[in-house]
């Protein structure tokens, strides 16, 4: 029978996922959900990627002006991993079933996630007191391009964590909440690590 039942099972059908989420307790919407994750993450990272690309060649150019990045980005980066490491924690937490600590970090990581846009914005004003725009030179342009995407990918991110933020006031049950805070997590590392390897190539060139 078992062979039977594993040559005949499909996972496509929502019938067969909630048969196996009963049987599994929820491992296999786990792994569905972490696999399209990722494949969602596949274009963000080739988008990301093709603009890396553009702004070495571009820079190859006689018309590139070096830009003096805004001291506020330091502590911005700081303010991007503080709110991964809160989401990492709170991922730690509702592993062990303890929802009350899991949702002081997580509340705390979106907090830290608003924070940074909002130091992002001071940076670009920071830019424009100085005289600083997006058309005034093609590596300002970059600058500019870089940081908006990235601050929406973020945005996009904070959709998801207030959709679980609202689950978590709701009452959900453990096994939602463990699936939700994970890929949150994972979404934020994510983009941590994409701003890591953005800001470097900023202070590299």
């Amino acid at each position: 029978m078992g062979i039977f039942h594993h040559l005949t099972r499909k996972p496509w059908l929502p019938e067969q996922s909630e048969i196996d989420n009963q049987v599994s307790g929820g491992a296999v919407a786990l792994q569905t959900a972490k696999v399209g994750l990722r494949v969602f993450l596949f274009p963000i990272s080739a988008l990301f990627t093709l603009f890396l690309i553009a702004y070495l060649m571009r820079m190859s150019f006689s018309d590139w002006q070096t830009l003096h990045d805004p001291w506020l980005l330091w502590i911005n980066t700081a303010v991007l991993v503080l709110s991964s490491l809160a989401l990492q924690r709170s991922r730690m937490l509702v592993d062990g079933g303890e929802v009350t600590g899991m949702r002081t970090y997580f509340m705390l990581g979106g907090v830290f996630a608003f924070a940074f846009l909002g130091g992002q914005l001071a940076a670009w004003q920071q830019l424009a007191d100085m005289g600083v725009y997006a058309d005034t030179n093609p590596s300002h342009s970059f600058f500019y391009l870089f940081t908006a995407l990235h601050g929406l990918h973020l945005l996009g991110g904070l959709v998801a964590w207030g959709r679980t933020v609202f689950k978590i006031k709701a009452g959900v049950d453990v096994e939602h909440l463990r699936l939700s805070v994970e890929l949150c997590t994972i979404y934020w590392h994510y983009l941590l690590v994409v701003w890591v390897v953005m800001f470097g190539l900023l202070l590299a060139t």
